[in-house]
């Protein structure tokens, strides 16, 4: 049985321009399930949490924080023996990122550090008004 390679899901688009054929970049089937996932969130009434078109910031965070945890679980301590394993040590680099790691961005303290202090503000600033 052949394997399916990603590039059999693309669909070639050829443009014509006025003398000269260009071939476009594939377009990929997932940008067309995309397109309809989102649709499906606004006929919901969700909002997507992604940025605005071409925000560079939208999954920055994201992408910083899956860096790390690759670098720091998946790398570190593989090769894995199961799914089980993964999910435990996931589990475990979770609560030491939000409950013991200290974070520069934000005063050198953790983020339910963060969290509590955000919370007990508003609280005192409702008790204020």
């Amino acid at each position: 049985m052949r394997r399916v390679e990603r590039s059999d899901f693309r669909l070639p688009v050829v443009i014509n321009t006025s003398k000269i054929r260009v071939l476009r970049r594939p377009v990929e089937s997932a940008q067309y399930l995309s397109i309809r996932y989102t649709e499906r969130l606004a006929e919901a009434g969700i909002d997507t949490s992604v940025g605005s078109v071409g925000d560079s910031y939208d999954n920055a965070l994201a992408e910083s924080i899956i860096g790390l945890f690759k670098t720091e679980v998946i790398k570190f301590l593989g090769p894995w023996k199961s799914v089980g394993q993964v999910e435990w040590e996931t589990l475990k680099w979770v609560h030491w990122y939000n409950n013991t790691r200290l974070h520069s961005a934000i005063g050198y303290i953790t983020p339910q550090e963060a969290e509590e202090a955000f919370y007990a503000s508003l609280n005192a600033d409702q008790k204020a008004a």
